[in-house]
């Protein structure tokens, strides 16, 4: 089998030794090459013609996302940002995964070079995943508006579960999340039904997530408080670093944050959040998972099934990397497969 060609684009030296001896010592990957700009780096893209990049975020001579920009219109492959994890290093990679890339690496602020050991297996696999992903452009949403619906009161209630709780979607994304669900939400009106995220990122990514989420839908878009009630209308994103659960208040629904240790890897995980709702939500509940490399999720979302959910997982084609909403579907966990570009009007129509 083919090793993984990869080039290194990053103005540190050490990041480019650390990164280097990470990789060849992965076996299937193979550093055909580095560049310390991105002048450089396009010459080399010619002339070695990797399968994947890494690149730096702040970059000299141009920077990253000017460099990004290009390559995309120009030469789209799948790209690995190196990230620093900052407010700034945040908005940066945000805007670098709206441009198409695939996933990001994120570097401590103080030892490097022992930060970048501490993770090797997560880098590799997210280039072993980045070779693999489906490199393009999110389809262009329907234009056609989607007509405001009710709050979504539960038509049919299990029991156990009161009538006059709402609707609540719960949904969990990885790579390539951060662009899917905000294109998801981007045509949903003030009144759809609560939805609860876990997205696979770090804390200092966290509040500029949920900063561009909110800026792309009417929904109101926040971290996700512990304690805090679940309305409708409301978008509540798990914290880079806690677990979010839902939990029963009398008739209502209320956040609960929990500081556990990482499940299948991951805090917040996605596994955590629908065994949740499965367990305190029940017929009430809506599962929604989209694009994410591994399984996380999808045992909990046969769960969420067996507990009366209605299910739906992004389909292959749409997704940037289709692991978690494929595990789901393998296990019999989804009632619907859909493009990313159909699941919010089927949301809709499911909390009549």
């Amino acid at each position: 089998m083919a090793k993984i060609k990869l080039l290194i684009v990053d103005d540190s030296a050490l990041i480019r030794q650390m990164l280097t001896q990470i990789f060849n010592e992965a076996g299937d990957i193979e550093v055909v090459g580095t560049a310390s700009d991105p002048l450089i780096a396009r010459d080399k893209i010619k002339a070695l013609n990797p399968d994947v990049l890494t690149l730096d975020v702040e970059m000299p001579r141009m920077d990253g996302l000017t460099f990004l920009k290009n390559l995309m219109r120009l030469r789209p492959m799948p790209v690995v940002m190196i990230s620093t994890l900052t407010e700034k290093g945040a908005e940066v990679t945000l805007e670098a995964l709206a441009l198409g890339a695939v996933d990001f690496v994120a570097k401590p602020k103080v030892d490097v070079s022992q930060g970048l050991r501490a993770y090797a297996d997560e880098i590799v696999s997210k280039i072993r995943v980045a070779a693999q992903a489906r490199v393009k452009a999110l389809e262009t949403p329907n234009p056609r508006v989607i007509p405001s619906h009710t709050d979504g009161l539960a038509n049919t209630v299990m029991k156990k579960h009161f009538k006059t709780t709402h609707k609540i979607v719960a949904l969990g994304s990885s790579t390539g999340g951060t662009e899917a669900v905000k294109h998801l939400v981007r045509t949903l009106p003030r009144t759809a039904p609560a939805i609860v995220i876990a997205q696979h990122l770090p804390l200092a990514f966290s509040a500029s997530f949920a900063k561009h989420v909110n800026d792309a839908t009417d929904m109101t878009v926040g971290l996700a408080e512990d304690g805090q009630p679940i309305m409708p209308g409301h978008v509540y994103i798990a914290p880079g670093d806690r677990h979010l659960l839902v939990a029963r208040d009398g008739a209502r629904y209320i956040c609960r944050l929990d500081d556990g240790p990482p499940v299948n890897r991951h805090r917040p995980s996605v596994e955590v959040l629908f065994r949740s709702v499965a367990q305190n939500v029940g017929g009430n509940a809506i599962g929604v998972m989209l694009t994410g490399m591994g399984a996380d999720g999808a045992k909990a979302m046969l769960e969420m099934r067996e507990a009366g959910a209605i299910n739906i997982v992004q389909d292959e084609a749409s997704s940037v990397v289709w692991g978690m909403p494929g595990e789901a579907f393998k296990l019999g966990a989804a009632h619907h497969v859909l493009s990313l570009n159909r699941i919010a009007e089927k949301l809709l129509a499911l909390a009549e």
